[in-house]
């Protein structure tokens, strides 16, 4: 088969997707990767596929700038003329799904998380809602990250019930994020990994640390991730450089390599306002970290309170705060039994094995009716 898979970065393509690219190529499918050039579109390539860069922005919703996606899309749809077109992320979503109906493609749609749109009650979360309603009429298949999110588009109708099923987020390759072993720091240490937008709860963070540092706790803390200063919810590089200057954080920056990371901290924090199934809490658990998370959809699938880490109120720093002082005063014996628990739970849950399987049993599925 000729397949198409579209997303918002080469760079996801690269970090999330390519162990399913790979099995797409071994069993001798054309895989066509559609995305803007960064600097992991040259990997597509070397690894086999036929790249393809489009103009994108990733950041905040313009239907009238991104209409011009659509045509971008249909005429790279047109000329490849794929069996089978895969989209991840918003845009792609909605506007590839579009374009691939103007030319009778079928396409399997993966709704990796829902956005601020949905948080929020307003023009733009009403516009979102037509978007998808509409776009999402032609999509084939629509796999979603956590069964919340499934129930919401079928609640509003967004979706037939006969397209939808559910993944395990993207996965995770287990043998890549191997169990680390124990070892607690003299500081207890935390570590937020995110792009550094508010959606993903740094704020409270910063308010939590701030509230921690005050009553004497003696901790590190820690944050790495991408500034992304022009996302319309993203944080001025002047406040995350006050944060440094007032050793309120510790800024890593970001990296091709996160577990060097996560193997020198006590703990992984995320205290996001609503995931699909984060990648962050996944490699987390898979290398048998203790977390602490929001109790929300994406988050609360991947953490079970008391279990593999601790669950605490959405956009709230003192409960936040309250979480990290009790897990940095947990024994290790506690420690240990979450990171061993966050393992079995993602190797019986979230391997990325399991992904790959569904998404080849859904391609042979529209191999046998085509």
């Amino acid at each position: 088969m000729r397949i198409a898979i579209v997303l918002n970065t080469s760079w996801n393509i690269y970090n999330f997707r390519m162990n399913f690219v790979t099995a797409l190529l071994k069993q001798g499918h054309e895989v066509h990767a559609i995305a803007p050039h960064d600097e992991y579109s040259h990997y597509l390539v070397e690894a086999g596929c036929i790249y393809h860069p489009i103009k994108m922005d990733s950041r905040g919703a313009n239907p009238i700038k991104d209409s011009a996606l659509i045509v971008e899309l249909f005429m790279i749809y047109r000329r490849v003329r794929p069996d089978i077109i895969l989209h991840y992320t918003i845009k792609p979503n909605v506007y590839g799904t579009l374009a691939a109906a103007l030319l009778r493609i079928p396409v399997v749609n993966n709704v990796c998380g829902l956005g601020t749109a949905f948080l929020k009650q307003n023009l733009v979360s009403l516009v979102a809602i037509i978007l998808y309603k509409v776009s999402f009429r032609f999509a084939d298949k629509v796999f979603f990250q956590n069964p919340e999110d499934m129930k919401l588009f079928l609640g509003k109708k967004l979706v037939a019930e006969n397209a939808v099923d559910i993944l395990p987020g993207s996965g995770i390759d287990l043998g890549r994020f191997q169990p680390m072993k124990f070892k607690r720091n003299k500081r207890f240490t935390f570590l937020l990994i995110s792009r550094l937008i508010t959606d993903k709860g740094i704020m409270e963070y910063i308010e939590a640390v701030k509230k921690l540092k005050a009553d004497g706790i003696e901790a590190k803390f820690q944050i790495l991730g991408a500034k992304d200063p022009e996302h319309k919810r993203g944080i001025k590089e002047d406040v995350i450089q006050e944060w440094i200057d007032s050793d309120t954080v510790e800024y890593l920056g970001t990296t091709d390599d996160v577990r060097t990371f996560i193997s020198k901290a006590d703990c992984i924090v995320l205290p996001s306002y609503r995931e699909g199934t984060p990648r962050t809490l996944l490699e987390a658990a898979s290398s048998a970290k203790p977390i602490i998370a929001t109790n929300v959809p994406g988050c609360n699938n991947v953490v079970v309170d008391q279990v593999n880490g601790l669950l605490c109120r959405i956009k709230d720093s003192g409960d936040l705060a309250e979480k990290m002082r009790t897990m940095s005063n947990f024994t290790d014996e506690r420690l240990q039994e979450f990171g061993t628990n966050g393992r079995a739970r993602v190797e019986a849950h979230y391997d990325e094995a399991l992904v790959i399987k569904k998404y080849l049993a859904a391609l042979e599925e529209f191999k046998r009716a085509s």
